[in-house]
C-alpha cells in the first residue's frame, strides 16, 4: 500500500495546483471515504480510497501533460477570473482546459512563455524559489538606463526585505526608453516590474523569452504546443526530479 498526501493526490489528478488543493481541503470541500478531511497531513491510498471534491468523485492521477503557451496581452494567468476577464485557459483546446493549470503567472498586460501542466510536483518545484529556476525577459522600460543602474541590478535590489539580483544587458537605447534583456531566478508577484520601479525605470512592455531550459522560440502569440519528452525531462532535471 502506497500512501500520498491528499493535496498531492488532488494535484496529480489535475483537480488544482497543490496550493489550491490545500485551500479546498481547509474549506471542507474534500472528503475521503465519505468523511470530510481538513487536515493538511492527511494521506490517501490512490488505489483504494474514494476521494471526492464538492461531492464529485476524483478518479486519480491523470496522465502528466505539460504545454507551452505564447501568452498574449489581455489574458489573466489563472483558470478563472472573478472580474470576468479572459483567462489563458480560453486559449487551450477543449480537452485540456479542465485538466491543466498555469505554472506561476504572467501579468495581464505581459506576453511570452507560460507553462501549463497537471503535474503538481513539477509545477511546485518550478515555482519554488529554492530551485533557482531562471526566467528571462525582454523589457522596454522608461528612461535611459545608466551603467550604474545596471551594476545596481546585478548586485541586488531589496524587494520585500530580501535582495534580488538580476543578469541584465542593454539591447537597444531609444529616445526616453531602453530595451533590456533580464534574467531573475525566482517568480515572486510582479517581481520584475517592482525591481525596475525600484531603480527608477518603470516597465512599459514585458515579454518572457525563457523559463528554465525552455525558450519561446518562434511559437506564435496565442498558440500553445505540447512539450516534447526531452523538454519535460530537461525541466525535471532542472528541479531535481527523476
Amino acid at each position: 500500500m502506497t500512501l500520498e498526501r491528499l493535496q498531492k493526490f488532488l494535484s496529480r489528478a489535475g483537480v488544482a495546483s497543490r496550493r489550491a488543493a490545500e485551500e479546498m481541503i481547509r474549506a471542507g470541500r474534500v472528503s475521503v471515504n465519505g468523511l470530510v478531511v481538513v487536515e493538511m497531513g492527511a494521506k490517501v491510498d490512490p488505489g483504494r480510497d474514494k476521494v471526492r471534491v464538492d461531492g464529485r468523485p476524483i478518479k486519480g492521477a491523470a496522465p502528466p501533460v505539460t504545454v507551452m503557451l505564447h501568452k498574449p496581452s489581455g489574458y489573466v494567468s489563472t483558470r478563472k477570473d472573478p472580474q470576468g476577464r479572459r483567462v489563458v485557459m480560453d486559449l487551450l483546446g477543449e480537452g485540456l482546459r479542465g485538466r491543466l493549470y498555469p505554472v506561476g503567472r504572467l501579468d495581464y498586460d505581459a506576453t511570452g512563455l507560460l507553462l501549463l501542466t497537471n503535474d503538481g510536483d513539477l509545477a511546485h518545484r518550478l515555482m519554488h524559489p529554492s530551485h533557482q529556476v531562471p526566467r528571462t525577459y525582454r523589457l522596454t522600460v522608461s528612461g535611459e538606463v545608466s551603467r550604474e543602474t545596471l551594476r545596481q541590478l546585478t548586485a541586488g535590489v531589496e524587494i520585500d526585505g530580501r535582495e534580488v539580483a538580476a543578469a541584465v544587458a542593454v539591447i537597444k537605447q531609444e529616445k526616453d526608453k531602453t530595451v533590456l534583456e533580464l534574467t531573475v531566478w525566482e517568480g515572486r508577484y510582479h517581481l520584475v516590474k517592482r525591481l525596475l520601479e525600484k531603480v527608477g525605470h518603470p516597465v512599459l512592455k514585458l515579454k518572457r523569452l525563457a523559463f528554465g531550459p525552455l525558450t519561446l522560440g518562434r511559437l506564435t502569440r496565442g498558440v500553445y504546443r505540447m512539450l516534447t519528452a526531452d523538454e519535460v525531462a530537461a525541466l525535471k532535471e532542472a528541479v531535481g526530479l527523476k
